[in-house]
């Protein structure tokens, strides 16, 4: 039943990903069970000596240890040999890839995944003792002379024998502790190299797998073969049907057969009916569902499939309950529900991408054009699933290449034609959203997405069946069959990239409008990098690959002498947002509780706020560094090319800051001060580390670098108060009482009450003009941003009292003298 079941999941896997990538040229063998367990490693192995011969005789696995799992890290290599399992393993294994042309793929395989666990095993013996042996050199470096060894003779110096022999002894210590670090670390290299070797040799052998020719199905020779051969399979099945007539068969069936008609009941009910119920469900709840409509419908859909798949599943269980089937019929039988699975699972990709319902579907198409693509892909779907049939039932018994390449061949065309339409579609859909005005970036980069995609798969869909027409059936299939599961991937994507995007719009209540938000961009980014090693497989890449980039990853990168893994990143993020977070909760309780109950200013109180926010990004930088164990003098080399930079292209980036950190402190300036700076004149808005920002009084905002205001000139009118002076000028015609002049202005001074009694203001007569005697109001304000307002009022007033009092307000007059006047009018006659 396990066996069978196993089977079943990988003939999934070979459907689903590796159709065209079979490594043996004959029906597909079970592939061993990879297991951590030693008699299993140990029984791999032996099947791995016995097909690949060695130069000399090897003991069996058992008796030689050699499929023996690995020491525990604390345990290995304690002595300065090596492990014998461990060297045994090793020659075996050099022997082996010496006759690699004699070995398969999975074979490779197998010891390949021997070594990694040894490796593993090394890597953790290599860091064993880290802590002790950096603490033995510590000492040994405190015990060393403080006078070179060259000059201890000269100098006539003579280390204390306590020193001598206690330094003897450490040094002792730690040779002992470094000898298995040593030793592990040569067997690591070892196997690390064994396995690169063993990597490149299956790359090698997939490679000439790919550009091997073989039969051509148009050989009509092959045909009769072909024919002789499925024939014969499908009689082999029918031969099974003898089972029935087997009386303890007929009692299994009596005795279970309550059992069956039950599931045979669940079956047919949830194989006819699942899809009706998942349809009504849906359509329910877009007439009654409010908020989150989205996110319950991409839920609800996925009884679609569930639904129909619970149907097969019981199918399946009732004929193997009955005990009538034989293995080939039960194999078979398991297959059905896999098979199911990608039926159900196509269709349902393709309602939620080209659904009938515009507002719901995820690629902008015509109604025409999103039937057809529903067409298509349901079409795909079944060729996909004959493909899959078809390597089952090659399993079942063996075939020829012959009767692989022309049962194959027709499939691989059928799909290339379906594709090939389907690439089409992609391409005219694109060409028509072009055409379009829309202005959805998105929208626009998925079109030109589209379009290429599109070409892509019309090329594949013509070059792959030439290949297989031609001979080269394996290079056709790994051009074909990846495309097709590419598609089916990507699709799957951005059905799960919009069902992200409502989600997020679900819990943070903007609806659709969260679609457009930056979560469901990182979303669809982390589901990107989730469906890279998918991809990587789909492609032909090994699980081995995928796992030795993992293992590389993980041994982190290395800047000096210090290492930095990702555990360590994570460490120094983790650290870091935490004592982030914690500044700005420290800069909010000063900023909303404390500092406004204090003395301090408003300028004040932002420069403190800024500065205990740069204090605390640096502390939480430095003590996430110190605790992810990160060597900052590692960096010695980039801070000096930093250096150099700032001298060179930072300079004025250093000097703003610089200036910045100054003004904060010295603060000349304060947010809120009314400024003149290089001709502009606003309010100071906000004082960053780089720039000031002012707001004019067109309310435009100026970015000054803060190297102009500690360096340059500039006014600040409401420094410290908001006192200031003001000065109106007025004139009078010729003629004016300047002494009723100067007691008007005098009383229209003090009526404002912006106008400060101490000190008084002051009225001056301020000379004799063209056109008036010039006058000057000179006032102190209570505060001087109302200068304007102040201005104003008082300018109204003059003209009022001036008009009651008959004071005239000159403009300026121009009197033209002509000379010879008489000469202008002409000759009278």
């Amino acid at each position: 039943m396990t066996r069978v079941l196993r089977r079943a999941l990988i003939g999934l896997l070979l459907a689903c990903a590796t159709l065209a990538h079979a490594q043996d040229p004959g029906p597909v063998q079970d592939p061993p069970e990879a297991s951590a367990d030693p008699a299993a490693e140990g029984t791999s192995d032996s099947a791995v000596a016995s097909d690949a011969p060695d130069t000399d005789t090897a003991p069996d696995a058992d008796q030689s240890g050699e499929g023996a799992d690995p020491p525990a890290a604390d345990e290995d290599l304690r002595g300065t040999g090596a492990d014998p399992v461990w060297e045994e393993l090793a020659a075996r294994t050099e022997q082996q890839l010496d006759l690699a042309d004699q070995a398969t793929v999975q074979q490779l395989e197998d010891r390949r995944s021997q070594l990694a666990s040894w490796r593993a095993r090394f890597a953790e013996a290599r860091n064993a003792n880290s802590e002790r042996i950096q603490t033995l050199e510590a000492q040994i470096e405190a015990l060393k002379p403080a006078v070179p060894p060259e000059e201890q003779e000269a100098e006539g110096f003579e280390e204390p024998p306590d020193v001598v022999r206690r330094r003897q002894a450490l040094e002792t210590q730690l040779a002992e502790l470094l000898a298995p670090v040593q030793v592990a670390d040569e067997a690591y290299r070892r196997a690390d190299g064994l396995i690169r070797e063993i990597d490149q040799i299956i790359r090698q052998k997939q490679a000439r797998r790919l550009l091997e020719l073989g039969p051509s199905p148009l050989n009509l020779l092959h045909w009769p073969v072909a024919v002789s051969e499925i024939r014969q399979i499908f009689a082999n099945i029918a031969a099974e049907r003898a089972l029935w007539s087997d009386p303890e068969r007929r009692q299994q069936v009596r005795d279970n057969l309550p059992a069956i008609i039950l599931l045979l009941l669940i079956a047919v009910v949830f194989v006819y009916k699942g899809h009706d119920w998942a349809e009504r469900a849906h359509a329910a709840l877009n007439r009654y569902a409010g908020h989150g409509t989205s996110v319950w419908s991409f839920l609800v859909s996925l009884f679609r499939i569930i639904l129909p798949l619970i149907g097969l599943i019981a199918l399946t269980s009732a004929f193997v309950l009955s005990g009538l089937s034989g293995e080939r019929i039960s194999q078979i039988l398991f297959a059905v529900p896999i098979w199911g699975l990608i039926l159900l699972g196509f269709r349902w990709l393709a309602e939620r991408l080209f659904s009938a319902d515009a507002e719901e579907a995820l690629i902008d198409m015509s109604d025409e054009q999103r039937a057809r693509a529903r067409l298509y892909v349901a079409i795909l779907s079944y060729l996909f699933v004959l493909r899959g049939a078809l390597r089952l039932l090659a399993e079942l018994d063996p075939i020829s290449p012959e009767t692989e390449a022309v049962g194959a061949f027709p499939i691989v065309v059928a799909i290339a034609i379906f594709l090939g339409f389907f690439g089409r579609l992609l391409q005219n859909h694109s060409v028509q959203v072009q055409n379009d005005e829309d202005e959805n970036g998105n929208r626009r980069v998925l079109t030109r997405f589209l379009q290429t995609l599109g070409t892509g798969v019309v090329i594949v869909s013509v070059v792959a069946p030439v290949m297989a027409a031609v001979g080269y059936a394996e290079a056709g299939n790994a051009l074909l069959y990846p495309t097709l599961m590419t598609l089916v991937l990507l699709g799957l994507l951005l059905v799960l990239q919009r069902f992200g995007a409502d989600l997020y719009g679900l819990l943070t209540r903007q609806g659709a409008r969260g679609r457009d938000a930056l979560g469901p961009i990182l979303i669809g980014f982390v589901l990107t990098l989730m469906a890279l090693p998918l991809l990587a497989l789909i492609w032909g890449a090994r699980v081995a690959d995928l796992t030795e980039l993992w293992t590389e990853f993980k041994a982190g990168f290395t800047i000096g002498d210090t290492t930095i893994s990702p555990e360590d990143f994570l460490t120094f993020l983790f650290v870091f947002a935490i004592g982030y977070s914690l500044t700005r909760l420290v800069q909010g309780v000063m900023r909303g509780a404390v500092l406004p109950r204090t003395r301090l200013d408003i300028g004040g109180q932002n420069a403190l706020v800024a500065g205990l926010g740069y204090v605390g990004v640096l502390l939480a930088g430095l003590i996430a560094v110190t605790t992810a164990g990160i060597d900052l003098s590692a960096l010695a080399f980039v801070a000096g090319g930093l250096s150099l930079g700032v001298g060179f292209g930072l300079q004025t980036i250093v000097s703003n800051f610089v200036s910045g950190i100054i003004l904060l402190i010295e603060r000349p300036i304060s947010e809120g001060d009314w400024i003149e700076v290089g001709g502009e004149m606003g309010y100071v808005r906000d004082i960053s580390v780089r720039a000031t920002r002012i707001e004019t009084f067109d309310r435009t905002d100026v970015i000054v670098p803060n190297s102009d205001l500690v360096s340059g000139r500039v006014t600040n009118y409401t420094r410290g108060n908001t006192v200031g002076r003001l000065i109106v000028t007025v004139g009078v015609a010729y003629g004016s009482d300047t002494r009723k002049v100067e007691t008007i202005l005098r009383e229209v001074a003090e009526e404002q009450p912006m106008v400060l009694a101490n000190p008084a203001p002051l009225i001056v007569f301020d000379g004799f003009g063209d056109s008036a005697l010039e006058f000057q109001i000179r006032v102190i304000l209570r505060d001087v941003n109302w200068i304007m307002n102040v201005k104003s009022d008082m300018n109204h007033a003059i003209a009022e009292r001036f008009a009651a009092e008959g004071i005239e307000v000159p403009f300026p007059q121009r009197d033209l003298w002509l000379r010879n006047a008489e000469s202008l009018k002409g000759d009278p006659a």
